[in-house]
């Protein structure tokens, strides 16, 4: 794969988590299906031209793919999360834009389609975009990382 290419997969599959990410958000705070929110995605956020510009294209399977396992591994991804997280904090006193970052990023690590570090990575680094002056991005580290030992072990060998 030429490095064009390799860039762009790159660019759309970040575009695709960061969807992820709001998607996920916009579920919770208004109680919305997964199937609607992936429709309005599709139909008025991805690629789609507004009063800021165009939006980024991004991968939509992938962006799918995150929204459907975060949703069928809720529960799952949840108590991952809740085991990684201080006993004064579960997930549900944990902000919540860092609630929806911390399930895609479960979703990504309860399937093993994507190497756990590659996703630790990408997901701090939507967290220094949604945090850019903040500790999350530290804390997103080691909540991830923990995540990823507990849901993945194989793969760190």
């Amino acid at each position: 794969m030429s490095s064009a290419r390799s860039d762009e997969k790159r660019a759309l599959s970040a575009a695709a988590r960061l969807y992820a990410v709001q998607a996920l958000f916009q579920m919770e705070a208004s109680g919305q299906s997964a199937d609607r929110v992936q429709r309005e995605f599709r139909d008025f956020r991805i690629g789609a031209e507004d009063e800021g510009g165009v939006q980024p294209e991004a991968d939509e399977n992938l962006f799918r793919r995150i929204t459907d396992d975060a949703v069928t591994w809720q529960s799952r991804i949840d108590q991952s999360t809740d085991r990684a997280l201080v006993a004064k904090w579960p997930i549900d006193r944990i902000d919540p834009v860092l609630r929806a970052l911390f399930r895609a990023a479960g979703a990504e690590l309860v399937t093993p389609k994507t190497p756990p570090r590659v996703v630790i990575v990408e997901y701090v680094k939507l967290a220094e975009a949604f945090f850019p002056e903040g500790r999350e991005p530290k804390f997103v580290n080691a909540v991830l990382d923990h995540m990823a030992h507990s849901l993945r072990p194989e793969a760190f060998g």
